[in-house]
């Protein structure tokens, strides 16, 4: 069998036999096909990429028709699934890491992880990803796993982190850097007792999700994803590593630049009143034009035969993972490459040319394809686009030492293909700032031979990039306007001088044990708090615990529902029967009856010699007055949830020690006490405002983008005007059609 191991300069007898080879492998029938081919079938869109090309095939008559199909294509594609997304569930736009760091900080996302959003992830990511469009597939994996975590509430956050862990190394085939890099990506804090679930889980959807490329014939057994054949015995040169340390650190300002980019298109459209309007009204207008333009220049036969635009990403990362030099003399003519090595020599462009279109083009176009409203991943298109660079570093490191470095007696070559692998960690460690993505590639390539220079590119490039930006999830966090707290700039020593007291809410609604169910009522009109906290008495001042919103408004619910007032009804009912009864029958009648009508609210008495017929509305009750009475009566709190293990902080303690204890336990807020008694609360917002060195920044408020349906249990009648109507927050009050936001 013909391996590929050539390295340094090519002789007229390996080009001869190399053109040999390639014509016998042309010949032969393909039993085994590339790597690639088997995450495509997981993604379930290879069907859709080979179509697409199938459409460009059989258009080769005619140029213009061939551009239409091959346009044509990815617009109806995106279309669908943009416009799918927004029908079923906008919040399926995304990533889902960004979300997820946010939900494991302990704020809940509402109407995320739901099985709308979960239905529109899966639908939508297959029409995006068979687009051609530059995005990846861990979008779904994660959400996937995160939707089943909410089925098990009791180890809700050991499950989220194993959802993570197996949605990013399930779909790379590298269980150990998937786990590796959820941690880095979610987690400020991580427990230990969660490090072996997320390695089990994501061994096993791994193992799985390689086993069925064999099943189906694509491998004939398990092996990485992107195989290389780098040379084991001498894969670099120690004088390579100045060459590996530059391109970390061109790496490093390239992720920084790739997150600037992306912020500022995102930033730049919401800034536009009038095409941020348009597009309000018309959510397929954006991506339909990203997509024609993203396409138009990807077109095979137009500027896309300049920098390799009919490959996909899967085709274009293992022909630039190739260990042969492509800017050897002499190669061009004498070498007939093989399947997809083909397009990266263009007639009119050399191989440099070519390498630098495809990095800077696959650059910008990859940020501006992450804003579009659709499910997609961004890893994988930040790994190729760093490959791509790497391989160009490689490749003029081979046009500058044709001979290979000499060292001593003997000649090593440079390997190009090498310079690809760190090139595409380096990369993508900047981007999502961090470390493990070095795991992640050598796990895809299957070969730990550049693992030395790899490392020494991720260190580098994410010391620049943490220096000038912050990562694509944390970049995405401040578009959307999460509530997430910012890390910790490095050397911030005011932290420790600024104490609890300074950034804490002094005014706290709270409620105590003998308040009335008016003061509960109005502590819910003017505050929308997730929970109050519940005192001894006003006096004292003592926390005794806190009580859910929903709670109390149940309390209310009861106090004022209809079945109390219908209650009232048979009790008036029956006193007037008393009395009429006892005006118009004699005390031996045992004939009369009573009946009740409790839906109409009305009784019937029946005697021997007249009916009376009495209709006792809820005018005739006066319910105003009846409710007011209501109102009036002292809370009983022994129905109801009360949780009395609070977190809570001293006033001295300082902003550190607070950020600290945040994050290790994921909480949205705390209270502050001093001897047991509630002087003041802190949440996310202030911490975030005191992070930022802003006290007087506005917080981010984050509306539901589709209406919350009312929860029928509590809902009263729409007919009747009650107190407990003006409790409800207003988006319990919206229509029950959603509302599709662009």
């Amino acid at each position: 069998t013909f391996h590929l191991y050539m390295y340094g300069r090519y002789t007229q007898e390996l080009g001869v036999y190399a053109k040999e080879e390639a014509t016998r492998l042309k010949e032969s029938e393909k039993k085994v096909s590339q790597p690639s081919r088997t995450l495509e079938h997981d993604d379930g869109c290879c069907a859709k990429c080979k179509r697409q090309k199938w459409i460009y095939g059989r258009l080769d008559s005619n140029g213009f028709l061939q551009y239409l199909g091959w346009v044509g294509y990815s617009v109806a594609l995106i279309m669908f699934s943009a416009g799918f997304t927004q029908i079923v569930s906008p919040q399926a736009a995304g990533s889902g890491i960004s979300e997820m760091k946010t939900i494991l900080r302990g704020v809940l996302l509402k109407e995320y992880l739901t099985f709308r959003t979960f239905v529109a992830k899966v639908i939508s990511l297959a029409f995006a990803l068979g687009s051609g469009m530059p995005l990846a597939a861990h979008s779904l994996n994660v959400f996937m796993y995160m939707y089943y975590c909410m089925l098990n509430e009791s180890r809700y956050r050991e499950m989220l982190a194993a959802a993570c862990a197996v949605g990013v190394g399930c779909v790379l085939a590298a269980p150990v850097g998937g786990v590796l890099f959820s941690i880095e990506v979610t987690f400020t804090f991580f427990a230990v007792r969660s490090y072996w679930r997320g390695f089990f889980s994501v061994t096993i959807a791994a193992f799985f999700f390689r086993v069925l490329a064999v099943w189906y014939k694509d491998e004939e057994t398990v092996t990485a994803l992107f195989r290389t054949h780098f040379q084991v015995d001498f894969p670099f040169d120690l004088k390579e590593i100045p060459a590996f340390a530059f391109l970390g650190i061109i790496s490093g300002f390239g992720g920084a630049l790739f997150v600037y980019l992306n912020r500022r298109i995102a930033q730049f459209i919401k800034k536009q009143k009038l095409f941020n309007t348009f597009l309000m009204k018309k959510c397929l207008v954006y991506p339909v034009m990203v997509t024609f333009l993203i396409s138009s220049l990807l077109f095979p036969s137009g500027f896309g035969q300049f920098m390799a635009g009919e490959l996909t990403q899967n085709e274009a990362l293992v022909t630039l993972l190739d260990n042969r030099t492509w800017t050897k003399d002499g190669i061009a003519e004498e070498f007939d490459y093989i399947g997809n090595a083909r397009v990266w020599m263009h007639p009119q462009v050399t191989v440099f040319g070519t390498l630098a279109l495809f990095t800077i083009m696959r650059f910008w176009m990859c940020a501006l394809a992450i804003t579009m409203p659709v499910p997609y991943g961004a890893f994988m298109p930040v790994l190729v686009i760093g490959a791509g660079l790497g391989r160009l570093v490689g490749e003029c490191m081979a046009f500058w030492f044709p001979d290979g470095i000499h060292t001593g007696h003997a000649i090593y070559p440079i390997v190009p293909g090498g310079y690809a692998v760190v090139g595409a960690a380096a990369l993508s460690g900047a981007v999502s700032h961090s470390f493990s993505t070095v795991v992640m590639v050598l796990e895809l390539t299957g070969q730990i031979s550049h693992l030395l220079p790899a490392l020494i590119a991720v260190v580098l490039a994410n010391l620049v990039a943490q220096s000038l930006q912050p990562s694509i999830y944390d970049s995405i966090i401040k578009i959307k306007k999460l509530p997430y707290l910012p890390e910790l700039g490095w050397g911030q020593h005011e932290v420790y001088n600024i104490r609890v007291e300074d950034i804490m809410v002094r005014d706290v609604q709270y409620i105590t044990l003998s308040c009335s169910y008016r003061d509960l009522l109005n502590i819910l009109m003017k505050s929308r708090l997730k929970a109050l906290p519940l005192l001894k008495s006003a006096e004292s001042m003592i926390l005794l615990g806190s009580i859910e919103r929903a709670q109390l408004q149940s309390l209310l619910s009861q106090q004022l529902s209809r079945a109390r007032r219908l209650q009232c009804i048979k009790e008036r009912g029956a006193e007037e029967k008393t009395i009429l009864s006892t005006e118009s029958n004699p005390p031996s009648n045992n004939n009369s009856s009573l009946q009740t009508g409790q839906e109409e609210g009305h009784i019937q008495v029946r005697g021997h010699w007249r009916t009376h017929a009495l209709r006792f509305t809820l005018v005739d009750l006066q319910i105003t007055d009846w409710e007011a009475r209501q109102l009036d009566e002292r809370v009983n709190f022994n129905n109801c949830k009360i949780n009395p293990a609070l977190i809570q902080l001293l006033e001295c303690t300082s902003l550190h020690k607070t950020y600290t204890i945040f994050s290790l336990l994921g909480l949205d807020h705390a209270y502050v006490t001093r001897i047991g008694r509630l002087i003041g609360v802190v949440s996310i917002k202030e911490l975030r405002k005191a992070i930022d060195g802003s006290m007087t920044l506005k917080g981010v408020k984050v509306a539901p983008p589709m209406a919350t349906f009312r929860n029928s249990s509590l809902s009263s009648s729409q007919n009747e005007t009650t107190y407990l109507q003006a409790v409800r927050p207003p988006e319990e009050h919206a229509n029950d059609a959603p509302k599709h936001v662009c």
